[in-house]
């Protein structure tokens, strides 16, 4: 079996998403999870891009929906 490579495209899509104002919005977040949930399950390496991704973003920036969203993503992914 050969080694997924999604996270490339996560890490990729992220960058697009940072590059236009900065942020990463709820939806944004989703299409990221989506790519990493696609073959059914979150390998090492999708989980330590997500991780890196979530750890630049700005706590004071976060709503409450993305807060809450955050948590779901990471109670599911196991992040």
């Amino acid at each position: 079996m050969t080694e997924s490579r999604d996270y490339l495209e996560i890490a990729f899509r992220s960058i697009e998403c940072f590059s236009n104002d900065g942020k990463l919005r709820i939806d944004e977040l989703q299409k990221l999870v989506d790519v990493a949930l696609r073959d059914g399950g979150v390998d090492a390496n999708e989980k330590r891009v997500l991780r890196n991704i979530m750890r630049r973003l700005k706590t004071d920036e976060l709503t409450p929906e993305m807060l809450a969203r955050i948590e779901a993503v990471r109670a599911a992914t196991g992040i």
